[in-house]
């Protein structure tokens, strides 16, 4: 291990010997209620089952989240927070869009776009969306406002397009009405080289850098060699205009066997992308197989490694690899062992938690291969963006995480990962 990463490795007192215990992916735990391919998956790439194969079928969360509310003392010292419910009845909701009226938009793997205003969840799903492949991990994955969204209701939504080869991952967009109850003119600006007969890490999240692209995360579809081939997209991370094109600057534009689009590649499942508020970096967390869930700071033209090199463990118990790094490959930023399954991340930059300002954020499945240790992680990070120290929030709600967001009230809310999800919100609790 090199000395640089051996300090960012999380490996919890009295945690560790939970990664005796995984034999699975976080995300492949569970599995949408009714779905068919549920039980057993056997659809996993070949080499050591790191797809949809391997180990035992979906295990259900079978704790229930109560009603709340929830006050917690925190590891700054004096900051105390109040955790609430804002509504229930998600179907394994994925991501979450904040509109300028104060209603919130969120995404159902199911194949839903729903509004939530004032609290309620509207029943009525949002109109207008094309056929989307569902079932296990496939549905209506993650959703982005274009920047200047309230000159042009820009809604940009990844999705699983079904096809004749199977499914891939797509980029849609379509334009919000003003009552949020249908989206028109609704296409494909992109759809992503990333063919397959599973139905497995998609990865899908969006993001706007600064510069005004769109970066867009594309997982290996449970066929981890095809990450280490930029020709096409599956496990790659893309950079593309607001319309979907190839920008010409992109680092493989004009070289023979890449696709132009891809920005960086050999990743895995990458479910997790936010912009760093301070360099303007695009941060990526990917969930590795049994263990090795890794933050990346994404950079032009670079291999990220899967999976010739990983920390982690195929699911029947050797490692992936004989090197956790190697010259010439990316190395992560930071590790997880065991894994947390990595999801949604965020930096918080709001005036309501001035001790979290600069800290990072992400959504965690499971710890281990245990039911119900799933949490909100806050990593402290130094004006280099080094780590200094990792707290776990909501662990004792043991609930699946799906997504973590700032709003702009400066509070923050959390997706869990249930067939009957729920928004939560955190926010400053109230001294007596």
């Amino acid at each position: 291990m090199p000395g640089s990463l051996a300090r960012r490795v999380a490996v919890p007192i009295g945690v560790a010997a939970l990664a005796l215990l995984m034999t699975l992916s976080g995300d492949a735990q569970q599995a949408p209620a009714g779905n068919p391919q549920g039980g057993g998956r056997g659809q996993g790439a070949a080499g050591g089952g790191r797809g949809q194969a391997g180990g035992r079928g979906p295990q259900q969360n079978q704790f229930a989240l109560g009603d709340g509310p929830w006050d917690y003392t925190t590891s700054e010292r004096g900051l105390r927070i109040h955790v609430s419910v804002v509504t229930k009845g998600i179907a394994h909701p994925w991501g979450l869009a904040f509109l300028p009226d104060g209603s919130l938009l969120i995404s159902e793997r199911d194949g839903r776009l729903r509004v939530v205003r004032n609290g309620v969840l509207d029943p009525t799903p949002v109109a207008g969306l094309p056929k989307i492949q569902t079932g296990f991990l496939a549905g209506l994955l993650d959703i982005a406002l274009h920047p200047r969204f309230v000159e042009n209701r820009f809604v940009y939504f990844a999705y699983s397009k079904p096809g004749d080869k199977g499914s891939t991952t797509a980029l849609g967009r379509g334009t919000l009405d003003a009552d949020a109850k249908t989206l028109t003119d609704v296409k494909d600006i992109f759809v992503a080289d990333a063919w397959a007969t599973t139905t497995t890490n998609y990865g899908s999240r969006i993001a706007f850098g600064r510069d005004g692209m769109i970066y867009w995360t594309i997982g290996d579809r449970g066929q981890e060699s095809r990450a280490q081939d930029p020709s096409h997209h599956v496990g790659t991370i893309l950079r593309l205009t607001e319309d979907g094109t190839v920008p010409p600057d992109n680092p493989f534009v004009g070289k023979s066997g890449f696709a132009p689009e891809v920005y960086s590649y050999g990743h895995r499942s990458p479910e997790g992308l936010a912009i760093n508020p301070i360099t303007g970096a695009v941060w990526e967390s990917e969930q590795g197989p049994n263990g090795g869930d890794e933050i990346n700071i994404i950079k032009p033209g670079k291999n990220y490694g899967w999976p010739l090199v990983s920390y982690g463990r195929t699911y029947t118990g050797p490692r992936v690899s004989e090197h956790a790094w190697r010259e010439g490959l990316e190395e992560p930023w930071l590790v997880w062992i065991p894994a947390i399954a990595t999801t949604g991340m965020a930096f918080y930059t709001g005036d309501r938690f001035p001790a979290w300002k600069g800290n990072v954020f992400v959504g965690g499945l499971r710890t281990g291969e245990v039911v119900g240790t799933g949490h909100v992680e806050r990593i402290v990070l130094n004006d280099a963006g080094e780590e200094l120290r990792r707290e776990w929030l909501l662990g004792d709600l043991h609930q699946r995480i799906r997504d973590v967001r700032m709003g702009p009230d400066g509070l923050v809310y959390v997706l869990t990962e249930e067939n009957q999800a729920a928004l939560l919100k955190i926010e400053p609790a109230v001294r007596n």
